[in-house]
């Protein structure tokens, strides 16, 4: 079976709210989806953390190692890809596009074997999981109208990210994390998000210090992007002296990436990006090098719902994994779906079964979404 077309689909009119110093309009692309087509009729998906354009640009220098490829090798079609682009891509838009490529091989290949996802990449140690809805920091009475709403969605864990947390001064931190305990009670998770990957993040070592020790009287379950997302030596510290887990990783690019994170135990949770990272081939990889290192793998989803199922597929085929991202409320990822994600009545997402990804996309939506419509 091999590769015959590919497609690119952008998705915009509903880009989320982030934590940015800048807003993005809502007709912004953010996000596109990859159609992977084959000589056999069969199609596959896939999700990159990046607009259209960057995409299309990436596929002009992919493209001739791809069409003709073998539609059933992703993790060697993927590698070629990183190889082959090795001057010219190491990182960037580039491995974005390839992650959504090998997502939708991957796709293909439970489709084409009538498997899902999950068995390909090693077999279902779990058969649910529980989501975190991904919200951002507000104004106290708005924070505890969103948090509100995402438990009445059925959400039993929330984390809280960016906004005005870490900008303002210790007490309004505080004030923030105390609303949500209050707002959820004892028995809901909640996670924070310093959101140190933005533009000149001012978050220093002994203010990430102090705040783990403040978030640690509330019960918060771990501490994501305290620091910039480059300060190897900064993390390393924090994880050291923090009294709670402390997580990073969802701007880092290609499995090589992660082993300096790993291998010097810079942090409890790391958190690739699939849509970015490489895609499920090199999820797998850094999931598995992790657990191999004590540290547990929380796939960072502020994407699509194709980069959740993958989350899910990758989730359930890891031996310790204990959560996925879902962004709440997200059209990319609760209307796109002809079936949508639902949380049972324990709060709990089920691993799709089907074969491939286990997932239909409603063209309608995705065709106003794209402007096709």
């Amino acid at each position: 079976m091999k590769i015959k077309e590919i497609h690119t689909i952008p998705l915009r009119g509903w880009t989320d709210e982030t934590g940015w110093n800048f807003k993005l309009d809502p007709g912004e692309n953010s996000h596109t989806l990859i159609e992977i087509l084959t000589d056999e009729g069969l199609a596959g998906i896939g999700s990159v953390y990046t607009s259209q354009a960057l995409v299309d640009g990436s596929l002009r220098l992919l493209k001739p190692f791809l069409i003709g490829e073998n539609a059933l090798e992703p993790e060697r079609v993927s590698e070629k890809l990183h190889q082959m682009t090795f001057w010219n891509g190491r990182g960037g838009s580039v491995t974005h596009t390839i992650s959504g490529i090998d997502i939708a091989l991957w796709d293909i290949l439970g489709k084409a074997t009538g498997q899902p996802v999950a068995r390909l990449l090693g077999g279902y140690y779990r058969q649910r999981i529980k989501p975190y809805g991904s919200l951002i920091f507000d104004e106290p009475p708005r924070m505890r109208d969103t948090v509100l709403q995402a438990l009445d969605r059925g959400f039993r864990s929330v984390k809280l990210g960016w906004g005005p947390f870490g900008r303002v001064s210790a007490k309004m931190d505080e004030l923030l994390v105390k609303t949500v305990r209050e707002t959820v009670g004892p028995d809901v998770d909640i996670m924070v998000d310093a959101g140190g990957s933005e533009q000149f993040w001012p978050g220093k070592y002994k203010w990430a210090l102090e705040t783990a020790q403040m978030l640690k009287a509330y019960g918060v379950a771990w501490f994501e992007e305290a620091l910039s997302p480059d300060d190897l030596e900064g993390f390393i510290k924090l994880r050291e002296h923090a009294p709670l887990p402390i997580s990073s990783g969802e701007v880092l690019t290609r499995r090589q990436s992660f082993i300096p994170w790993i291998e010097r135990r810079a942090v409890d949770i790391i958190q690739p990006d699939l849509t970015k990272v490489g895609g499920l081939s090199e999820g797998r990889r850094i999931g598995w090098m992790a657990y191999d290192h004590q540290i547990q793998l929380v796939p960072h989803g502020w994407n699509t719902a194709v980069g959740l199922a993958a989350d899910l597929h990758l989730v359930a085929a890891l031996p310790t994994a204990t959560y996925v991202e879902y962004i709440t409320p997200s059209p990319y990822v609760e209307a796109i779906l002809v079936t949508p994600f639902r949380l049972d009545a324990d709060g709990m997402l089920a691993i799709p079964t089907a074969p491939g990804l286990g997932i239909e996309l409603n063209q309608e939506i995705i065709q106003r979404m794209s402007g096709a419509a």
